[in-house]
């Protein structure tokens, strides 16, 4: 099998000597195959598909001494975002010796001088600690901005590596950024690094920030659960984020072994389906706790537009599910009391826990040892459990799902007790 596709994009021979000597350098024929199951990676006796390892090289593109970074956030927060900051300016400024390092304002739209955000100056004495707070230090917005602005910017201020930190429209925002500096033939290098808490992005095991929303899930759906237990028929109704993919409803429903019932978007349910199995959970037990993502049962609710990234609104299913519930009980003069809750935001803006941090820190330094080395187009990924460089094109071809015949939904069915059907 052709690895073609699978190949990182560069800006040329490296000629510069890495300064980092004292670390052991990653070869660049080293990779990590992308299906590990024995009869794939040796079907046809072909060389196995596979993404290029991961760290750093001994030969780099750029001279540090000369190199000019600028780092960008974009998107709805999540946990880690600081981390990921400060270690790529830690990595830079101690492993590689850059010394000019710029934190663009904003989001996208701090790269476009007309929206008038100039950047910020990042050293090591300004993001020692920033992996404390919650949030991002250079603030955030939605939406791409006009890709040759930008790099006419990235020109007049002589950026050489652009750090892109967002999710899915963060990078096709940067590839589109990427083509137009590579049709002027410039030597700058984009890299992005994978943020979204709903952990959808493709060929990534998992994305920063998730592991801290699913603990932070999990003290609310405790929490829901012991105000249901406090009332007759009482129930507990948890909308968390997810809007094509329910990982994190999924996981934090297995981890808190309090949800009775799960509802995600990969799995289908009708309204009369859901309330007949909920009528029944409430004959056995005198309470239930509900764990909805925000993207379930979008069919069910109306929602207009778009957003300014791009992406269709949704509707609320949570308040809809309130709505619906407490109207059917009404009917069948069956009193419950629904205890409504919606997290999002307090578990978007939380500091990122341990596990997070590491791997924050990983994907950054991992993402820097590719921008020096010349890599573009690119974004750090795990992989198999190893760090790996993935194509930006092949990272935003589609979201990563829950499959419904998969191990993980079979988890959350044996967890939850809730059917396999509700159509």
């Amino acid at each position: 099998m052709s690895n073609d596709k699978y190949l990182i994009k560069t800006l040329g021979e490296c000629k510069y000597d890495s300064p980092i000597l004292e670390m052991k350098f990653v070869a660049d024929d080293e990779r990590i195959c992308i299906d590990p199951r024995v009869k794939n990676c040796t079907k046809d006796c072909s060389e196995p598909a596979s993404f290029e390892s991961s760290g750093p090289r001994e030969k780099i593109f750029f001279d540090p001494a000369q190199t000019r970074m600028a780092i960008v956030t974009c998107g709805g927060l999540c946990p880690g975002l600081n981390d990921v900051i400060r270690a790529i300016v830690m990595v830079s400024w101690y492993r590689y010796g850059v010394r000019n390092i710029l934190g663009v304002r904003f989001g996208y739209a701090g790269l476009n001088p007309e929206n008038g955000h100039p950047p910020t100056v990042l050293i090591p004495d300004i993001v020692e600690d920033i992996h404390r707070d919650g949030g991002t230090i250079l603030g955030s917005s939605r939406g791409a901005q006009d890709s040759p602005a930008v790099v006419d910017y990235l020109v007049k201020r002589e950026i050489d590596i652009l750090f892109t930190i967002g999710g899915d429209g963060t990078q096709k925002g940067a590839l589109d950024i990427a083509k137009e500096i590579e049709k002027r033939k410039l030597n700058i290098s984009v890299v992005g690094i994978p943020k979204t808490i709903d952990n959808d992005i493709a060929y990534t095991e998992r994305t920063f920030g998730f592991s801290t929303a699913v603990s932070a899930a999990e003290s609310v759906i405790r929490a829901g659960h012991m105000e249901a237990k406090g009332y007759q028929n009482g129930i507990g109704l948890i909308k968390l984020m997810g809007r094509d993919s329910g990982f994190i409803a999924a996981h934090a429903a297995i981890a808190s072994g309090d949800a009775n019932f799960v509802l995600i978007p990969e799995v289908p349910f009708t309204l009369e389906g859901f309330l007949k199995a909920l009528e029944r959970r409430l004959q056995n037990k005198s309470h239930v706790v509900v764990v909805t993502a925000e993207g379930a049962g979008q069919e069910l609710v109306t929602a207009d537009g778009c957003d300014k990234s791009g992406n269709k609104k949704l509707g609320d299913i949570g308040l809809f599910l309130k709505s619906e519930i407490t109207e059917r009980f009404r009917k069948i003069d069956k009193p419950v009391s629904i205890k409504y809750i919606d997290p999002s935001y307090t578990i978007r803006s939380v500091p990122a826990n341990a596990e997070d941090s590491v791997f924050c820190f990983q994907l950054a330094e991992n993402a820097v040892h590719a921008a020096m080395s010349g890599r573009t187009e690119m974004i750090a990924s795990l992989w198999n459990s190893k760090f790996v460089y993935v194509p930006s094109r092949l990272a935003v071809t589609h979201r990563k799902n829950i499959n419904a015949d998969g191990m993980l939904w079979q988890s959350v069915l044996e967890s939850t007790g809730q059917p396999h059907n509700m159509m």
